[in-house]
């Protein structure tokens, strides 16, 4: 599996122009098999109370079954689960917790759209990207700041759009 996204990124960085029509046949019993144990032990479950451990005890069946719901197009996401997470200001932040078999399907839909969109991102771009974070971002910062010629540094601050 890790050739055919590694083939789908070459293209992709090589034609930037190109269009993929078709690469929802991907997602194969492989495929979120290698999602599912790369995911995480002990996370919050979803609304239908499974965890890892639980979708495991009948692994094949259900990868066969979530594929072939997959192919049919008959498989719809549950719905999430809705947390409120308290911040230090008192206010609270909302939390979606996603069923596990949702999880699988989501993290197999981030490996394809990584492997086509990432050649097409600068390196500076440093947002939710693999082996990128806050960081880095700044040490890039840093560096540019000291070495460039700067003649100005734009600071913004995003707030939450309901208090506009």
């Amino acid at each position: 599996m890790e050739t055919k996204l590694a083939r789908i990124s070459q293209l992709s960085g090589e034609n930037p122009d190109m269009v993929f029509t078709s690469i929802g046949h991907l997602i194969d019993k492989e495929m979120l098999r290698q999602c599912h144990n790369a995911m995480e032990k002990d996370k919050a479950v979803g609304i239908d109370g499974v965890d890892k451990e639980t979708y495991e005890a009948n692994l094949d069946e259900n990868l066969e079954n979530l594929v072939e719901r997959l192919k049919k197009k008959s498989y719809k996401p549950q719905s999430a689960r809705r947390v409120e997470i308290p911040k230090e200001n008192g206010k609270t932040r909302p939390l979606n917790i996603y069923c596990y078999e949702d999880k699988l399907v989501q993290e197999a839909l981030r490996r394809i759209l990584e492997a086509v969109f990432e050649p097409h991102f600068y390196d500076e771009m440093m947002g939710f990207r693999p082996n990128r974070g806050c960081h880095m971002a700044i040490r890039k910062l840093d560096g540019m700041i000291m070495h460039n010629l700067t003649s100005y540094v734009l600071d913004a601050d995003i707030r939450d759009s309901s208090t506009i």
